[in-house]
């Protein structure tokens, strides 16, 4: 973390990320991805011996042979503004993937979930949220100057709660959440067992259906985010739907603790334990952070996205001290949540690249496929 913090000492929106989490990233003990999967870490120093960059490297055997090439990935980069550099450090990573029978590279990403440090931020260069990525502008032109391409897209939409939803919309919710067929719950940790399974149900039915390179969320992953975020979660930031008690949709939210982490310069020490409790406590946090939003292909285009954020307009006429939600994020190849949030009143206020790097130049490059 020494090198980001020298890379972003003099950017006031730059959040630094907790010190735990990205060690925990690259601990065998704590990421379930090492079982299939292997990872490695260098950093660049110059003749004076300063910090000026790093990288990290990943390879996930469930998912290396599920592209036209074996494709392994990069992330956790960051540098000066200086090609010569940046292209160190991607020839790095490229030769280590390269021994190891990889053909391309993804990145920026993460040696994990996607929902956590993923793609290059390019456009909307305001305070991120918890876990969410963050670059400096001129990362992009790092990237596509060594012949990185565009994968695909993502934009983090963000929402003022203060805006009221259109009536029409409404009426779309009011219609569904009416029939008795249906029925949603917020998470208890009283259903603790029923609500993980039943999360993880959805999740890995939904995103198996439009996601290609898609790897199951196991039980214990799900129990242990909720347990872990106990301390600043809101049981009524996480949602399920069901259909005749058959789960068939989720929502997960949690407060943004970005807003209390950036005073706190990566560290969770008990002092800072010890202030995070009692600025959640006072209603510190104004922001909430949407995690993901997913329904089952057989109940999609029935209104159910439209029935949660229904309930999230009632629960936040509850809590009153947040003001904005933000999304983060969506990918070009899901446009009928994009087309959500737009019909809202969210607007994209970030926007991302998942790039690809493939190692023969003369080979054709695919973008990930994007649905009509």
């Amino acid at each position: 973390m020494n090198v980001a913090r020298f890379i972003y000492k003099n950017d006031k929106n730059w959040v630094c990320p907790l010190d735990n989490d990205i060690d925990g990233i690259f601990d065998p003990k704590q990421n379930s991805y090492y079982k299939h999967g292997t990872a490695i870490r260098w950093i660049l120093k110059n003749d004076l011996g300063k910090f000026i960059g790093r990288i990290a490297a990943f390879i996930d055997f469930n998912t290396l042979n599920d592209n036209d090439q074996p494709t392994g990935a990069c992330g956790f980069f960051e540098c000066i503004d200086n090609q010569e550099a940046a292209n160190m450090l991607f020839n790095t990573a490229k030769d280590w993937l390269k021994s190891n029978g990889v053909e391309a590279m993804d990145g920026p990403v993460n040696f994990g979930e996607t929902d956590k440090f993923w793609g290059l931020l390019v456009d909307g260069f305001t305070q991120p949220s918890y876990n969410v990525a963050y670059h400096l502008p001129y990362y992009q032109n790092l990237f596509e100057s060594y012949g990185f391409q565009i994968y695909y897209k993502q934009e983090g939409f963000h929402f003022n709660l203060n805006k009221p939803i259109s009536e029409r919309f409404k009426k779309i919710a009011e219609r569904l959440t009416n029939k008795p067929e249906y029925s949603f719950e917020h998470f208890d940790f009283k259903q603790l067992d029923k609500h993980v399974a039943d999360f993880a149900e959805v999740f890995n039915t939904a995103w198996a259906s439009f996601k290609k390179d898609f790897e199951p969320l196991s039980i214990e992953y799900v129990r242990k985010f909720i347990t872990d975020a106990k301390a600043v979660l809101e049981e009524k930031f996480i949602w399920i739907a069901y259909h005749k008690k058959r789960p068939i949709a989720i929502y997960l939210m949690i407060p943004d603790v970005n807003q209390i982490f950036k005073s706190f310069n990566g560290k969770l020490n008990l002092w800072n334990k010890l202030r995070l409790l009692y600025m959640v406590k006072t209603n510190k946090m104004t922001r909430a952070k949407g995690i993901l939003m997913g329904v089952i292909p057989e109940f999609q285009n029935r209104g159910i996205e439209s029935a949660f954020i229904l309930k999230l307009e009632k629960v936040f006429e509850e809590m009153p001290h947040y003001s904005e939600l933000e999304f983060s994020f969506v990918a070009d190849y899901n446009p009928p949540m994009r087309k959500l949030w737009l019909a809202v009143g969210a607007e994209p206020a970030k926007h991302y690249i998942t790039y690809r790097y493939l190692f023969d130049r003369n080979k054709e490059f695919k973008r990930y496929p994007i649905p009509e």
